[in-house]
């Protein structure tokens, strides 16, 4: 039996650490990984699951509970490049990103895909729990510059604390540098960035 101590270990470390030691088995055998919260229990559940090990869990006390993966004869094996995927850690904000690429929602008539994107800008404001971010890049970049229809419900997201980030590169391409009105030029760096730390990704 492999013991693995991810006690104050943050998503994904526990489950990096317990992928490692199932690797190093290289065969049937048994895990065990102690952890400090019931995320990392739920996301080394979810993992033995996809991966087909016998799992189990027990709390031991406060803030400490043991997972133990039984992993069997001819099990699948963790891969070197395989992601991680985390649930949200107690205490932290969901973040959700929603990308918005082009003035219209859908395809076909522009006319009413400029109309849904309003409707759906619109909508985005008025939800319970909002997005942490909205990127907008290429033809989307219109939309945070002057005499956009959505402008004033964008700037009403930004209030309410929404971080609104355009394309610089796309807004000098479509000539708007000088008309932004709403939220913060950003680069492809941080557009990425905030796409691949994100829980969720939406884009209409």
């Amino acid at each position: 039996m492999t013991q693995v101590n991810a006690m104050g270990d943050a998503c994904p470390i526990p489950v990096v650490k317990t992928k490692n030691a199932i690797r190093e088995l290289a065969g049937p055998g048994v895990v065990e990984t102690l952890v400090d919260n019931e995320i990392a229990v739920q996301n080394l559940t979810k993992m033995a699951d996809q991966k087909g090990y016998g799992v189990k869990s027990e709390k031991l006390g406060e803030n400490q509970y043991k997972v133990t993966m039984t992993v069997g004869e001819g099990a699948e094996m963790p891969k070197e490049d395989e992601a991680e995927v985390c649930l949200v850690q107690p205490g932290q904000k969901k973040k959700t990103v929603v990308v918005i690429s082009s003035p219209n929602m859908g395809d076909g008539s522009e006319e009413l895909g400029r109309t849904l994107m309003k409707g759906f800008i619109y909508a985005l404001s008025q939800q319970d729990e909002l997005p942490s971010t909205i990127l907008f890049y290429n033809g989307g970049a219109a939309l945070t510059c002057e005499d956009s229809p959505a402008l004033e419900d964008l700037k009403s997201l930004e209030a309410q604390g929404v971080e609104i980030l355009t394309c610089g590169t796309c807004l000098d391409f479509y000539g708007l540098k000088d008309k932004l009105k709403v939220g913060d030029v950003t680069n492809m760096y941080v557009i990425v960035e905030k796409m691949v730390g994100a829980h969720l990704i939406v884009k209409p």
